[in-house]
């Protein structure tokens, strides 16, 4: 088996496993690794590697059937994650002073001209609404299941006809003034990060966690800076344009500040306050909400010391029993290897005993990794013999198209590569991703 992997910068160079691993402290000049078809001692020297140089790697491997895809890298911050859904950053249930001068001047029970009534935006409709049920619920905005219709209900009632599309927007819409105010959790915990307090060495993306930090607790009020982007909607072109231009306003506003924000820090650090450019820190704020941060274990640390919980939890799940065991099968069958210089069932003859062999390395592995008494599927032990370490091209290919999605989504730096291992099941004809 030819063990090689492709180094990618801008370009792909291939480079013999050997040279990289023979040298106890390689001089790795690039920024992403794909290894593929190694075995797992080489996997985790490559892995501990890469962490020492700050490499990303993905680790690949085809095994007749069976597929492998691993992603290893300290840290992976995504300011683009471009969600599959997101509410729009409207501010419904919590308009800034401009946002309500303009809902102000504009009055819901205007009569004339008569189609003035059908083109006030729904941002507008819901919130005077809003502020209107506030007023009349202490401050508070529909919480249960029967405010939220009584809320719709009282947006309802505001229409003067039935083709008024306005409003049945804002009853659709209504949904947005439910939602929470403030950050999410998740950007909650990354502003809390240890990360962000920042020092000489932090990346530019905890600089602006930092400045962004800073902000939710000053002049954002616990907000993230606005988007600035509306819907499309129905109104009139001259409130549609107003409105718009009202949302670039906050946001450009939130963007200045955030912007100062970050030369402080850097010039607070020892940095140029100009070494983070300006689209950099506009792209951030623009995607401050949607911020992802993902941080994966070392594979040593995952084989070594898995959660024998989940391990026993997929092993009993008869959606996942099939993954799980190609997990454990592919790592026995590199035992298998290194005891017996052959994987099981490459060589002709001698198939019954290989079959032995690896049923009995699949179960010392799982003693290893604390699951005693879990057993696999005997025909799944079987196949594996069989699969004799070959490599299927439409496996091969389907895995590569895999890995090289990851590998894209890790170079940009946009969308949101997986978190686990995936195990690509030929025989089930399914992909999954194991949590271990």
């Amino acid at each position: 088996m030819d063990l090689r992997f492709n180094l990618v910068t801008l370009g792909t160079i291939s480079w013999s496993m050997r040279r990289v691993l023979a040298n106890q402290k390689p001089n790795l000049f690039f920024t992403l690794v794909i290894a593929t078809q190694l075995v797992e001692d080489s996997m985790l020297k490559l892995d501990r590697i890469c962490r020492d140089a700050n490499v990303k790697l993905v680790l690949v491997r085809s095994y007749g059937l069976a597929g492998f895809v691993r992603i290893s890298v300290k840290e992976h911050p995504i300011i683009d994650s471009k969600p599959d859904h997101f509410l729009d950053d409207l501010r419904l249930n919590n308009p800034w002073p401009e946002l309500k001068s303009f809902v102000e001047t504009i009055d819901l029970n205007v009569s004339e001209p008569a189609a003035a009534h059908k083109h006030i935006p729904y941002v507008v409709i819901l919130v005077k609404m809003a502020e209107e049920w506030a007023q009349s619920h202490s401050g508070n905005l529909p919480s249960t299941r029967e405010e939220k219709k009584e809320f719709k209900d009282l947006v309802k009632s505001k229409m003067v006809s039935t083709d008024e599309d306005n409003y049945k927007e804002a009853i659709e819409a209504a949904f947005k003034v439910f939602a929470p105010r403030g950050i999410s959790s998740e950007v909650q915990k990354l502003i809390n990060d240890s990360c962000a307090e920042v020092n000489s060495n932090s990346s530019a993306f905890w600089v602006m966690v930092a400045a962004l930090k800073e902000f939710v607790l000053n002049e954002g009020g616990g907000e993230a800076p606005l988007e600035g982007s509306i819907p499309d909607m129905t109104s009139s072109t001259e409130h549609y344009i107003n409105l718009q231009k009202i949302y670039l306003a906050k946001a450009e506003a939130d963007f200045l500040v955030i912007e100062e924000r970050v030369k402080n820090i850097l010039k607070k650090i020892g940095r140029d306050p100009s070494s983070i450019p300006k689209p950099t820190i506009k792209s951030f704020c623009k995607n401050a909400r949607k911020l992802k941060l993902c941080r994966y274990r070392m594979v040593e640390d995952e084989f070594r010391n898995p959660s024998v919980t989940e391990i026993q939890k997929y092993l009993a799940d008869e959606d996942y029993s099939g993954a799980m065991g190609f997990y454990i099968l592919l790592r026995a069958a590199d035992r298998f290897a290194a005891n017996y210089n052959k994987f099981p069932g490459q060589f002709d003859g001698g198939m019954d005993e290989d079959i032995s062999r690896l049923k009995t390395t699949a179960l010392s592995l799982l003693t290893d990794l604390g699951c005693n008494g879990s057993v696999l599927p005997d025909d799944l032990i079987h196949e594996m013999c069989r699969f004799g370490a070959s490599e299927i091209h439409v496996v091969s290919a389907f895995v590569g198209g895999i890995a090289s999605q990851e590998v894209i989504k890790l170079v940009t730096k946009q969308f949101v590569p997986m978190l686990g291992t995936y195990i690509f099941n030929g025989i089930d004809h399914k992909s999954q991703l194991l949590k271990l």
